[in-house]
């Protein structure tokens, strides 16, 4: 199976709803406090086949680019690598210093998902997700793992020594 990635197109938008709704628990997302909703975002869709595959969507500000989500629907396919790594090309492409993501404490699969992609911790924001059960109240008190969801945590990838 040959994996195409394409930008994400307006007639994604239900999709991509209905991708956040059942992997994010709601049709938007909320990082440090903000709400990301799919029409306000840019992003990949990998497919093949005509068969969508994974998604990565992002906001762009000033020089930095978010990473608002990453969904990869065959695991350990390099899907999610593949659309990381477009990413990362578009914003040393657009000459961005920096590509941050936050997650959340309990999910130990996107830190090492993400370190092992060259992303480094950051910050911790202890707390966070009290603010942002205020937005969005179906975020749950126990997350993976059985850890108690808490914190969101923020990585990044510094661009200034790619772009010379």
């Amino acid at each position: 199976m040959e994996i195409r990635i394409r930008k994400i197109k307006s007639d994604d938008i239900d999709w991509i709803k209905n991708v956040f709704n059942q992997r994010w628990g709601g049709d938007f997302i909320i990082t440090r406090g903000k709400i990301h909703k799919p029409e306000a975002l840019d992003g990949f869709v990998a497919e093949a086949d005509g068969e969508k595959f994974g998604l990565i969507t992002f906001k762009i500000t000033g020089k930095e680019m978010e990473l608002v989500s990453l969904d990869s629907f065959l695991e350990k396919k390099g899907i999610g690598t593949t659309l990381v790594n477009e990413v990362i090309n578009l914003a040393k492409g657009q000459k961005l210093e920096r590509v941050w993501g936050i997650t959340t404490n309990d999910n130990l699969n996107a830190l090492k998902f993400w370190q092992n992609r060259g992303l480094y911790l950051t910050k911790i924001y202890p707390n966070a997700l009290e603010a942002s059960r205020k937005l969005k109240p179906g975020i749950p008190l126990i997350g993976e793992n059985g850890i108690p969801l808490k914190d969101e945590i923020e990585l990044e990838i510094r661009l200034k020594n790619f772009l010379k």
